[in-house]
């Protein structure tokens, strides 16, 4: 086994992991420090797509009891009920559409130019937002309603273009709706399980001629450094989420987008 394959292997699960939860576009980090650790090509993009399962079984874990409890009470709650509708109409959009449009985003956007672009434009897109004022009419994720969740549906609609960020789209998208930062990080967190897989199995299906035995290793490494990566942010980001705002992440977008803009527009 290369030893310097498996680092690479950890470094972009833990680029994954670290980013995932986040309103920076994991998918836009991933492209870059592919690009840097020359960690590209068709096997590349395929583990991209598996290190994304780890990153998700990580809220699963976190949230376990949660979707337990909405499973098991489903038939006969109604509160469970309106739960699953909630994530389920907040789904949807960027399903329906991303199931057509898919091929061509990943065929002609994924590059670090439009990363860039999109990272710059989300970060002020957040500064605006943060800059306005919010009801705060959901406290807690069991009180959203159904338009709030429609809302988030249509927010995520924009993370299918590389370096907008979903977290970003759907956490934005909640905060305009009505959910307190909390509250829409949650919810963000919840829609980020039916999202992820549908789109994690998807693409593995497609590729699945691509996966190799030898490939093992390299994919188990790269899944568990996503998973323990992701568990930290996710119980950190709440916490921060609860006593800050989303600005710094918004200047870190611009600062880091603006430095890649000069890089590939001047300087290469």
């Amino acid at each position: 086994m290369d030893a310097v394959l498996l680092v690479k292997s950890v470094a972009m699960g833990v680029v994954e992991g670290l980013t995932e939860f986040i309103p920076v576009s994991s998918t836009g980090h991933l492209i870059l420090a592919g690009a840097l650790v020359s960690f590209t090509g068709e096997k590349a993009k395929l583990f991209e797509v598996f290190i994304q399962l780890g990153a998700i079984l990580a809220v699963v874990w976190i949230y376990r009891q949660k979707i337990l409890d909405v499973t098991v009470k489903c038939a006969n709650d109604a509160a469970a009920r309106a739960f699953a509708a909630n994530i389920a109409v907040a789904f949807l959009p960027a399903a329906i559409i991303g199931f057509f449009i898919h091929g061509a985003i990943k065929r002609y956007l994924f590059n670090p130019l439009t990363v860039a672009f999109a990272l710059v434009a989300g970060g002020v897109a957040i500064i605006i937002i943060e800059n306005m004022k919010h009801r705060g009419a959901y406290a807690d994720t069991d009180s959203v309603g159904i338009r709030a969740a429609l809302w988030v549906g249509m927010a995520q609609i924009l993370s299918l273009f590389p370096g907008v960020s979903r977290s970003g789209a759907t956490i934005m998208g909640g905060m305009l709706a009505g959910m307190t930062r909390k509250t829409a990080t949650e919810f963000s967190f919840f829609l980020a399980i039916p999202t992820m897989f549908a789109a994690t199995v998807y693409d593995l299906y497609k590729s699945r001629g691509m996966l190799e035995i030898s490939d093992g290793v390299v994919l188990a490494v790269g899944f568990a450094s996503a998973f323990i990566s992701a568990i930290w942010v996710v119980k950190w980001l709440i916490r921060f989420v609860s006593q800050n705002s989303f600005k710094p992440f918004a200047y870190y977008r611009i600062a880091f987008g603006g430095v890649l803009l000069v890089y590939y527009l001047i300087l290469r």
